[in-house]
């Protein structure tokens, strides 16, 4: 059987890696403020900006950068932020055939407060990522199909998800999980991702293990892999990643320390730069490790999409197999 880390069509001749995302995008409206505010308490900030997100949208466009062919499948709404997404998706060379613009609801926002130290915290209206249904994404299942990795997350409706991962599946698709954000997930939906990717917060909700240092990050992987993952890549922010599998664990380190100033989006750059190596057949350590590089590059700049490293910013020969 195929080895879990690449897929059946990824061959070194190959054109620039496909992808599929199905997710969700929102518009971030994004203030910058000296410390987070305490409960009930009312801070001056020093600066208002909007910039696009969501985590589907944000992985799409970090994958894009480096030059893969994407696929987004989402709903947005017929509103000024629906209309400039999809703007903001055409601008970045990513395929907008599979969006739908819905009257129903509003398009999704997220309100993002960032400290002086790059911490954040981020409150979430979903609106028309809700309406994303599973009846939609099979209709579209050609650019799932045709992918050689789909990238999925938790920010549209669970029944939604695990359809996209079982065509996926169906078709002989790498399937990745992001589980983010942190929620109760069933048993069912592990067994269709190839690997499901949470950082240390995601990975306490899902296994109910506290992880406080590398060893219960193990066991709580392991728990994960006991309800039908195969591979649980942990993202630890500052630290690096994490690889699990039912016989062994590797600890990718960051390889370069920097001094972050907005961690907003890291996970996402993480992930979409690491699905892109991937799909270009690249060994799964070495994905990480390459995905750490470009998501230490996004924490040293304000903003979410507009932090994540162009192609031309990483290493040339990470792209040799590239046409």
């Amino acid at each position: 059987c195929r080895p879990s880390w690449r897929t059946e069509r990824t061959k070194p001749e190959m054109m620039l890696p496909t992808i599929c995302v199905v997710g969700s995008s929102n518009m971030d409206l994004i203030t910058y403020t000296s410390r987070l505010p305490k409960r009930g308490e009312t801070l001056r900030g020093t600066r208002f900006q909007t910039g696009f997100g969501g985590k589907g949208a944000n992985q799409a466009v970090a994958a894009a950068l480096l030059g893969a062919h994407v696929d987004m499948v989402c709903k947005v709404g017929m509103d000024s932020f629906g209309k400039d997404m999809i703007a903001n998706f055409s601008a970045r060379g990513i395929s907008t055939s599979n969006i739908i613009s819905c009257p129903d609801a509003s398009s999704g926002v997220a309100s993002i407060a960032v400290s002086e130290d790059g911490s954040n915290n981020i409150i979430i209206v979903s609106g028309t990522n809700d309406l994303l249904s599973v009846e939609e994404v099979t209709a579209r299942q050609d650019c799932i199909k045709n992918a050689q990795v789909l990238l999925t997350q938790l920010e549209i409706n669970v029944d939604t998800t695990l359809a996209a991962l079982k065509l996926a599946r169906q078709h002989g698709v790498l399937t990745i999980l992001n589980t983010a954000p942190a929620q109760a997930l069933p048993d069912e939906i592990f067994a269709y991702a190839d690997i499901v990717s949470p950082n240390e917060t995601e990975l306490e909700t899902l296994s109910g293990r506290s992880v406080a240092s590398s060893e219960d990050a193990v066991l709580a992987a392991r728990e994960i892999i006991r309800r039908g993952a195969k591979q649980v890549v942990v993202t630890l922010g500052e630290k690096g990643s994490l690889l699990v599998d039912s016989q062994s664990s590797t600890f990718v380190p960051i390889e370069q320390k920097v001094s972050a100033i907005d961690t907003t989006g890291a996970g996402d750059c993480f992930l979409g730069c690491f699905a892109f190596f991937v799909a270009q057949g690249v060994p799964i350590t070495e994905c990480m490790r390459r995905a750490n590089a470009a998501a230490g590059i996004s924490v040293t700049r304000l903003g979410t999409q507009t932090s994540f490293p162009k192609r031309e910013e990483l290493p040339m020969e990470w792209f040799s197999e590239c046409k």
